[in-house]
């Protein structure tokens, strides 16, 4: 019967010099650092910009969210921002609604959301453009992502 036992890697090796006889005072921190994750990378960039269409995009605001390891960022709330996010397997479609619920006027002051990076390592670029801000919250799941 095979049986395996995860160690860390210092200790692995500082057995292996052990046993050979050769380790030497201090070795220990001679060893190089192992920073090995186990978790896919997830690391965007959010922005809201006025613009759209025709019209290039000024970005107003964006934060950085990072999902793996673990939350965090400039996102005022990355936890609750990384747990949307798996709630949709990062779908960025699928935070907004493709009928918005609310009234909004019909003036053209277009506003745009985009996302870029990395989602569970695999690469992230979208974007979305409204006629207004009352049409960009009124499309948004009342979720945390765009919250900020």
């Amino acid at each position: 019967m095979l049986h395996i036992t995860r160690r860390p890697l210092a200790i692995t090796m500082m057995s292996a010099l052990l046993m050979s006889g050769t380790a030497a005072v201090g070795s220990a921190q001679a060893l190089p650092a192992q920073s090995a994750s186990l978790y896919a990378p997830s690391a965007l960039v959010l922005s809201v910009g006025k613009g759209g269409g025709d019209a290039p995009v000024t970005v107003q605001r964006a934060v950085t969210l990072s999902c793996a390891p673990r939350s965090s960022g400039t996102h005022p709330s990355p936890v609750a921002a990384c747990a949307e996010l798996r709630k949709v397997a990062g779908e960025f479609t699928q935070l907004t609604t493709p009928r918005p619920q609310g009234r909004c006027t019909r003036q053209w002051d277009p506003v745009a959301l985009s996302a870029t990076g990395v989602w569970q390592g695999r690469s992230v670029s979208w974007s979305a453009t409204f006629g207004n801000a009352c049409e960009m919250q009124a499309s948004l799941a009342e979720g945390p992502v765009f919250s900020f």
